[in-house]
């Protein structure tokens, strides 16, 4: 594979677009530093395909990455192949307010090969190339400039690999008839509403114990407040105050700026400075949460029950079972929640019920919660057993 020098001009970084834009498929990843900034600071963009791999410098003076964006987000006919890309993806769509399409990601593939739920790349390059890579660069200052070689090497390394990866991956795809297991994860995480950062539903990442709706109602304009001057400030939204500071605020509200002074977790400037005050100003602006956005219990989904919430229990070790059996990821199967709201009584809707999944799991799943499908023990082994007849209460 032709590695190529660091790229840091438009035109370099023109041709190479160019080259790849008739390549099936590119490897993309990004190295970039969020500790001190809202935003994230975007240092290395690396592509490659089979033939070729290179590093481009979005810091480089009077570089536009115009020619790459175009070829991520806007090149329907060549797939972009990302190693757990959610943050990636997130770069090009803060820059594009796009994302790239179409997209494979190799840790969801990974899901679906049986190689774990959340491998990291390091450990699936030595389960499937049979190398092991140096992390000693992971932690480096990105930022920095000029770029070592090392660092350079490193990074080039993550897509040289993934371009190995996906071909092997994808032939083992279809050797199993699992690629199509993986066409609605994918377009899940290419939905571009994945990665718009609505500060009116920044308060849902937030915990905090209670349901009572006036003071969910303050986290929802503080959690709003802080999202706003955390980006105004480019700073990440700790620095403005922490979670366990809004929360607290939120459900013990302090009575005037004065107070500001003796919470815990903030300044005892804020009793008397202009951050203060635009707090104080959102906290009186708050209107209680309504009913309908009133969160569900975390113990259980709703109308579940003591009697479903067993049944949930059982679905759950149903899906374990059945997961060991396919060799793949249960979570790539079903989540906990479709589990309880079929333990609840809904039928429709729920993806275990449909296509690749119910053949795998929705179809034993509704047979156990609707009485044809049982648990035995027989010679220490748990067994699976068709129900024939009613069982008389």
């Amino acid at each position: 594979m032709r590695i190529h020098p660091l790229i840091a001009d438009t035109a370099t970084l023109e041709k190479l677009c160019e080259r790849l834009a008739r390549s099936d498929f590119v490897a993309v990843d990004t190295e970039f530093m969020r500790e001190n900034t809202y935003w994230p600071d975007l240092c290395l963009f690396q592509v490659a395909n089979s033939e070729e791999a290179a590093a481009i410098d979005p810091k480089a003076e009077g570089i536009d990455l115009t020619p790459l964006m175009n070829l991520l987000v806007n090149n329907e006919h060549v797939l972009k192949v990302f190693h757990a890309g959610g943050q990636d993806i997130e770069i090009i769509f803060n820059m594009t307010g796009g994302t790239p399409h179409p997209l494979f990601d190799t840790q969801i593939a990974a899901m679906a090969l049986g190689l774990g739920e959340q491998v990291g790349y390091q450990n699936l390059v030595e389960s499937l190339l049979g190398r092991h890579l140096d992390k000693g660069a992971r932690f480096t200052d990105w930022a920095r400039r000029p770029l070592d070689k090392r660092q350079i090497d490193y990074a080039i390394g993550d897509v040289t690999h993934l371009a190995e990866l996906f071909p092997r991956m994808l032939e083992r795809l279809k050797r199993t008839g699992r690629g199509q297991w993986l066409d609605q994860e994918m377009e899940r995480i290419a939905d571009p509403a994945n990665y718009i950062n609505d500060p009116a539903l920044a308060w849902k990442r937030v915990k905090v114990q209670t349901r009572r709706a006036d003071a969910l109602g303050r986290l929802k304009a503080l959690a709003a407040w802080r999202e706003l001057e955390a980006r105004s400030k480019n700073l990440p939204r700790g620095r403005i105050m922490k979670d366990e500071t809004l929360a607290d605020v939120a459900v013990h509200p302090p009575q005037s700026q004065e107070s500001l002074g003796n919470v815990r977790g903030l300044s005892a400037a804020w009793k008397g400075n202009d951050i203060g005050a635009r707090m104080m100003e959102a906290l009186a602006s708050a209107d209680p949460l309504p009913a309908a956005e009133l969160p569900a219990r975390e113990d259980r989904g709703p109308g579940l029950g003591k009697d479903g919430a067993l049944v949930a229990d059982l679905l759950k070790l149903l899906l374990k079972i059945k997961a060991r059996e396919s060799n793949v990821a249960p979570r790539l199967v079903a989540r906990a929640e479709e589990l309880e709201q079929l333990a609840a009584g809904r039928r429709e809707g729920l993806q275990i019920l449909e296509g690749w999944r119910y053949a795998e799991f929705g179809h034993d799943a509704l047979d156990l919660v609707e009485g044809r499908l049982a648990f035995a023990v027989r010679n220490g082994k748990l067994v699976r057993s068709r129900v024939e007849k009613e069982i008389e209460e």
